[in-house]
């Protein structure tokens, strides 16, 4: 009798949701938030703050770039800069290289 009550059940309510068209779209938008508010923006936000620290990169700064050197910034020439390494040799790198700064402790100051 259970089985019998339960397929019953299952056919009222199909019948019920046919006309309800709203809730798969309903759904469709909250995944869609969730995404956003869970992917999209902390990835965007972090961008913006990297982007910030690249361009606010100055002479002098010790940094770190992605590829795991480590250097002091001799000067900067548009969207590349000039670090120097121990031993005190100069190498050419992108802005967008740098991956962090490094202060005088050795702790990191990145985003």
């Amino acid at each position: 009798m259970n089985l019998l009550n339960i397929i019953l059940f299952a056919q009222q309510a199909g019948a019920e949701g046919k006309g309800s068209s709203w809730q798969p779209l309903i759904f469709l938008v909250l995944i869609i938030l969730v995404f956003y508010f869970f992917m999209i923006r902390p990835q965007s936000k972090k961008n913006k703050e990297m982007q910030k620290f690249r361009e606010n990169l100055k002479k002098g700064d010790k940094i770190v770039t992605i590829g795991g050197i480590h250097g002091k910034i001799l000067s900067i020439e548009g969207t590349a800069a000039v670090i120097e390494v121990e031993g005190g040799t100069k190498l050419k790198v992108e802005k967008s290289a740098i991956a962090q700064s490094v202060n005088e402790v050795g702790t990191n100051t990145t985003n």
